[in-house]
């Protein structure tokens, strides 16, 4: 049994005390005895109970107990207290009015009670337990700092096991003091979301009338989120869908995946869709996504959007609709081998307003870059598709099966440190058992033959600059030159089902034979890119060295060239400077290969001082279609509140397509608010004037 030490401030009395107890428990002596210290101390001899007042105090082990009188009995080792009762062990502190506490056991009954666990803090009528595991009864748990808006929920008992769940029953979800949904039963990990998540946006919009949408997620389960999301447009009427999300993560798997809906019947202007087709009175749509990580090997990617009409969430949920703009229905299964990737992947096509190049489903092996000896590394990839695509409007719908296997060998050369050359050889074999053009089926050959080659050159300069903490700087520049011969490359397209086709895009295209997506279609047999990188760093002043600035351009020699194509591509330059974390500046643009003339220019410069201001400054340009500035300032008012100015100028119109003044508001700590008021111009279906208020519950 432990034996007490105490100090007090009368010496005297203090070290008769000390001998007494010294001597009633001598044969009693543990390794650890417990120290306790209060400005008046009184012992009694029969009972074995020292009684600490004023200050009390009394350390065993980890364990700190302070109260303003404390009770210890030297036989038991059991310890009660009244007024200002604490329990500490390291990070834990319990709070109590009165008490009970076991030094052997750690056993307490608390009354009284009071804890913090970051984001809540827990209080009852009564605690029993241990720090491992309490049950608490007419408890309430508080999310965030106490106040009128917090989220509470009230149990008549509850158990509490720190650092990993919360459960109990009989029990209520509210705010403040309001107690709003009751609720049975519950079981939420620490961390987790204990009360609904809760989003409010209300606004006026020409289009829309005045607005409210409220989404509302109730948690009821572990890791499972449900509730829906319910908006009324005095425009167009109400909107309603059931949403969600859910997660689940141990022995090694990982789950994470969220749905949201929404239907109308749409009694306004609905205009037409992007086909200029009416678009319907009964509206919705359906999103959906999905991620898992089975183990080290599986993982599985899905999402489905079905949208009944290709407006509905550019109407009703704008912030959704930028994110996506064009809906993508997929799910995709990867095994990752020890140098290999398997995978199964399927497209397909919900909606009537788009193409869709859709799997049904694909197949494919990829076997990664592998050494087969003499310095020789050999690629190899196989796979098989049953494409579909449906024509919008009159023509017919294409389907081909297709089976595509791609093999190629490269052998790379050091002639120096610091110069790299690697042959390379490859033959890619696509057989069509659906053809067009009077055949049944079609096999096409395609060898390949090339080179890469690379010099890395580095240059050095003690250079320092204070301001912008340059402390030396290192330049590596490396010219890069690849060239790829694809002879007849264009071979058998009379009999190709033309799905996987080229899609506009300014960038510079794959030119090797195995990296070509657009199968259907292939072009370019004779080329030779011709680039040069460059990098600038100093040294971290921290560790290793950090990059100042980036600078890299290339360009493609057509050797052969296509009916209507150049010599020379444009010449494509990425600039990026970062030298300090509150800067970044960053451009993307083309010139004219013949006179240099600008073809597309896009940069973004962003200054921060990340505790205050934010601003953000863009232009995108594309010759003879696209001139746009866009500006953002954010600036932190104060604790609670902040400021955001947005302005998008059009110059080929010469027109200020956006301008938006908006606050934020962080209340308390439990609500996000944001205030906005928005002109537009130029849009085809926006209004050019609204008004919105979007209330968050900040997710824990």
């Amino acid at each position: 049994m432990p034996r007490a030490v105490l100090r007090g401030t009368r010496p005297a009395l203090l070290l008769l005390l000390v001998l007494l107890l010294c001597g009633s428990v001598t044969a009693q002596v543990t390794e650890q005895a417990p120290v306790a210290t209060s400005d008046q101390t009184s012992y009694d001899i029969n009972t074995g109970v020292a009684v600490l007042t004023g200050h009390a105090r009394v350390e065993y082990g980890s364990a700190l107990l302070l109260g303003d009188e404390i009770r210890l009995n030297q036989t038991t080792g059991q310890i009660s207290a009244q007024g200002h009762f604490s329990i500490t062990s390291g990070a834990q502190r319990l709070l109590a009015a009165s008490g009970t506490y076991n030094l052997n056991t750690g056993a307490f009954k608390l009354k009284d009670f009071r804890a913090g666990e970051p984001p809540f803090f827990v209080s009852a009528a009564t605690a029993e337990g241990t720090r491992k595991e309490m049950i608490l009864t007419d408890a309430v748990v508080t999310y965030n700092e106490p106040g009128s808006f917090s989220p509470r929920l009230w149990a008549d008992r509850l158990v509490y096991v720190p650092g990993t769940k919360i459960s109990g029953e009989k029990a209520y979800l509210g705010f403040g003091d309001r107690r709003l949904i009751p609720v049975s039963k519950f079981d939420r990990p620490i961390g987790a979301a204990m009360l609904p998540l809760v989003s409010i946006r209300g606004g006026f919009s020409q289009t829309l009338g005045a607005s409210l949408d409220v989404g509302v997620r109730f948690p009821v389960w572990q890791g499972v989120n449900l509730g829906a999301d319910v908006g009324e447009y005095t425009a167009r009427g109400p909107m309603a869908g059931p949403a969600g999300a859910y997660s689940y993560n141990a022995n090694g798997q990982d789950v994470t995946g969220s749905f949201a809906s929404g239907f109308i019947s749409d009694h306004g202007d609905r205009r037409t869709d992007i086909l200029e087709k009416d678009v319907p009175k009964n509206r919705g749509f359906l999103d959906w996504s999905h991620q898992e990580i089975i183990d080290e090997n599986l993982t599985v990617i899905g999402q489905y959007n079905w949208w009944k009409d290709s407006a509905v969430l550019r109407d009703f949920r704008p912030d959704q609709f930028d994110k996506v703009q064009e809906p993508d229905s997929f799910f995709e299964g990867t095994y990752a081998g020890n140098n290999y990737y398997l995978d199964l992947f399927t497209r397909i096509a919900p909606n009537n307003f788009e193409l869709v190049q859709q799997r049904l489903p694909e197949l494919r092996f990829d076997l990664v870059p592998t050494a087969i000896g003499g310095g020789i590394y050999e690629r190899f990839n196989a796979g098989f598709a049953a494409l579909e695509e449906d024509s919008l409007f009159s023509g017919a719908t294409l389907r081909s099966d297709r089976f595509d296997t791609f093999y190629s060998i490269e052998r790379p050369f050091f002639p120096a440190p610091w110069l790299n050359i690697t042959p390379v050889a490859g033959g890619r074999l696509t057989y069509y058992d659906k053809a067009v053009g009077g055949r049944q089926d079609y096999t096409r050959w395609l060898g390949e033959l090339g080179v890469d080659a690379s010099l890395q050159t580095n240059g050095t300069f003690d250079y320092k600059n204070n301001l912008w903490g340059i402390d030396g700087l290192r330049h590596l520049m490396t010219p890069v030159v690849s060239y790829r011969y694809i002879p007849e490359i264009d071979r058998g397209q009379a009999y190709i089902p033309p799905i996987d086709t080229r899609v506009f895009s300014t960038d510079l295209q794959p030119i090797e034979l195995g990296s070509m997506r657009n199968i259907d279609d292939l072009h370019g047999a004779n080329v030779l890119r011709i680039g040069l990188d460059n990098l600038l760093q100093t040294r971290d002043a921290g560790y290793g060295s950090r990059d100042l600035v980036k600078f890299n351009l290339a360009s493609d020699l057509n050797i052969s060239t296509d009916p209507g194509q150049r010599r020379w591509s444009d010449v494509y330059q990425e600039i990026a400077v970062m030298p300090k974390s509150w800067m970044r500046f960053s451009v993307f643009d083309r010139l004219g290969s013949g006179t240099l003339g600008l073809h597309e220019f896009n940069s973004k410069l962003e200054l921060s001082d990340h505790d205050w201001w934010t601003v953000k400054l863009a232009s995108a340009y594309l010759q003879h279609q696209i001139e746009e500035y866009f500006v953002e300032y954010d600036q932190r008012i104060n604790e609670a509140w902040k400021s955001l100015v947005r302005v998008r100028y059009d110059a080929m119109l010469q027109r200020w397509d956006e301008l938006t003044f908006g606050l934020r508001q962080n209340l308390e700590n439990t609500w996000s608010v944001r205030y906005e008021v928005s002109w537009t111009h130029g849009q085809q279906r926006e209004s050019s004037f609204g008004v919105s208020v979007q209330v968050d519950l900040i997710h824990f």
